[in-house]
């Protein structure tokens, strides 16, 4: 497909905005290492929330969706709205003092808490492990599904989309370097803003087309487990149906997979471009609205223009395979939109993708830069000035995009190997989170959960697992550890019991580190005899009104979520529930966050 001239001029308009926009900000983001990767900790709680959406909607990810309504209906997004629960936990119990351990990256955090050799090499290693190794292949997948959307929408070869990915590249890298993360975030305002109106309008197109017939078509037309907002508790899910769970996955789902397994934009305890965010704010209560913001969009608001659309694909795009359902969302974009509108959507996608690629560039050229490079010149006693070492920022953010697009153009070769990597962290999450709340925590503690479920995975996967497979038939076999989430539970229990061992065999952090850390955070938890130490009077416990916040939060995201669905679906007498849930669950919340002292900075 060609687009006309119109959609060219709105295409062209746009990366010309974008490019403005890092000429705009380009001195304000010269002056410091802060400025360049932190917007001089001076973005609106805003700006910063809705950044973390926009990198979160890459242009890949209403065409998994498309896939999970096709073969599990609209339940099939509790595969990762169950995360909501630990992205509140991040809300309430870390943001703020994310943003008042006033580091530069994540990773400086690791010398704020912990001390010694260990602590500076294992911060060394994970700059370049999540930096450039792994950041470097999540740029790749972006860029692999970016180029798959060219490839139907433009109805181009394999090598003229990778060359657009590139030119692409090209042009973020631009003004990533330019304008720095305040670039970066006020284009990733503008781009979620472009992406939701034009996802919004190809929902309404579709949904009102004679094809599809409005709600009432859609629902006489598709059978009805498709829309069903609720997973079948007690029961493996099938090929195609509703999303089913076992009693085991079930129990892994609420109670241990979201503060458990680390997935990079979900980290437990936050951490990557979600805590760039929070330390970017202007102070800890703009830390927290941000990314109280971020998960109620990214939750409750955005999902539903994508759910539409994969739902209306089934109906007009009947004969597409499992594997190829995704594709019905592009052909959606190219069958249904007028010109001036196509052009618009196409904008929509290539400000999702650029949003993702911009922050993950500026978030990994972080990591290279505060955490290698100049934790080396430290060693060595040599001191640059920070336009220096901004510069080298610059110089690592086009670094990275090059080794991406060169990952790229082999991305199914290391896909498994990366996806089994991102799988075997189950257990890290409960270290991450409680190095904040429990002084004992050491170093050793988290180097030894991070290698633990590399361990324990293989262990479960390869040994334990094949011993469960009982054979129904030549072509089927059935895996009740499997089907019961076993991998996952199993990881977490060797994991934990690791690192608990490795904890109580090795001696705490020193006095002094474990002193200046409390100084500046002032975590609640566990750390009574580092307070006695310094001297300082035992505070009120803010843990209660923490876990109030949280839940409040989490059962008002929900209900927001179901609310604008039911409305949707035109079942009314549901909807009204699911409002006063939404209203009692905000009044709460507001009393939690305006009426106590929990959120003042």
């Amino acid at each position: 497909m060609v687009l006309e001239l119109t959609d060219w001029i709105i295409v062209a308009v746009f990366l010309g905005i974008t490019l403005f926009i890092g000429l705009r900000f380009k001195n304000k983001a010269s002056g410091s290492l802060s400025d360049f990767f932190l917007a001089g900790r001076n973005l609106p709680w805003y700006i910063a929330g809705i950044s973390m959406v926009a990198t979160t909607f890459a242009a890949d990810t209403p065409l998994w969706v498309a896939e999970v309504i096709k073969q599990n209906g609209i339940s099939g997004n509790w595969l990762w709205w169950n995360m909501l629960i630990g992205g509140m936990l991040t809300t309430f119990f870390f943001a703020r003092m994310w943003r008042k351990a006033n580091v530069l990256t994540e990773l400086e955090f690791i010398e704020l808490r912990y001390s010694g050799r260990a602590a500076k090499l294992f911060r060394k290693f994970k700059s370049f492990y999540l930096g450039l190794f792994f950041n470097t292949i999540i740029i790749a997948w972006v860029n692999a599904a970016m180029i798959k959307i060219l490839m139907v929408f433009l109805n181009i070869d394999y090598a003229t989309a990778f060359i657009y990915v590139g030119g692409l590249m090209l042009l973020i890298a631009l003004y990533s370097t330019l304008s720095g993360l305040l670039g970066v975030a006020i284009t990733d305002a503008l781009q979620f803003v472009l992406a939701m109106a034009g996802c919004i309008v190809l929902a309404v197109i579709m949904l009102h087309s004679e094809e599809v017939g409005g709600i009432s078509g859609l629902k006489s037309k598709l059978p009805a487990w498709q829309f069903d907002f609720f997973p079948n508790i007690g029961e493996a899910s099938s090929d195609i149906g509703t999303f089913g769970l076992t009693v085991g996955a079930f129990f892994s789902f609420v109670a241990v997979q979201w503060w458990a397994s680390w997935y990079p934009g979900n980290e437990p305890g936050g951490g990557g471009y979600i805590s760039q965010r929070m330390m970017s704010t202007r102070n800890e209560k703009g830390a927290i609205l941000a990314t109280l913001f971020f998960q109620i969009a990214h939750y409750a608001l955005r999902p539903w223009p994508w759910i539409i659309v994969g739902l209306c694909a089934l109906v007009v795009y009947p004969d597409l395979a499992m594997n190829e359902a995704g594709n019905g969302f592009v052909m959606a974009m190219r069958d249904f939109m007028p010109a001036g509108l196509k052009g618009l959507l196409f904008t929509a996608f290539l400000g999702a993708y650029m949003s993702t690629i911009s922050t993950q560039l500026n978030w990994g050229a972080s990591y290279i830069t505060n955490d290698f490079y100049k934790r080396t010149l430290d060693e060595k006693g040599v001191e640059l000035n920070e336009k220096k070492l901004v510069n080298a920022g610059k110089v690592a953010t086009v670094a990275i995009m090059l080794v991406a697009l060169i990952i790229t153009s082999f991305i199914d070769t290391i896909d498994g190997a990366a996806r089994f990597l991102i799988a075997s962290s189950a257990g890290l999450g409960a270290v991450l989170i409680l190095r904040w709340y429990w002084s004992r925590i050491n170093i050793w503690s988290e180097i030894s959960a991070t290698i633990a479920p590399i361990i324990g995975y293989t262990i479960s996967k390869f040994l334990i697992a094949p011993v469960f497979d009982v054979v129904i038939s030549e072509q089927e076999i059935q895996n009740g550890f499997i089907a019961n989430e076993g991998i996952l539970l199993s990881t977490t229990l060797f994991t934990t019991i690791v690192w608990i061992t490795v904890t109580f065999l090795t001696q705490p952090e020193s006095k002094a580190t474990l002193q200046h850390f409390y100084q500046r955070v002032k975590p609640q938890g566990a750390w009574n005899s580092v307070r006695e130490q310094l001297g300082l009077p035992k505070e009120k416990s803010q843990i209660p009104a923490l876990i109030l916040s949280w839940l409040s939060a989490t059962a008002l995201t929900y209900s927001v979520l179901f609310l604008i669905g039911k409305l949707i679906f035109q079942e009314y007498s549901d909807a009204m529930l699911n409002l006063g849930v939404a209203i009692f669950s905000f009044l709460l919340l507001w009393y939690l966050m305006f009426r106590t002292k929990i959120f003042s900075d």
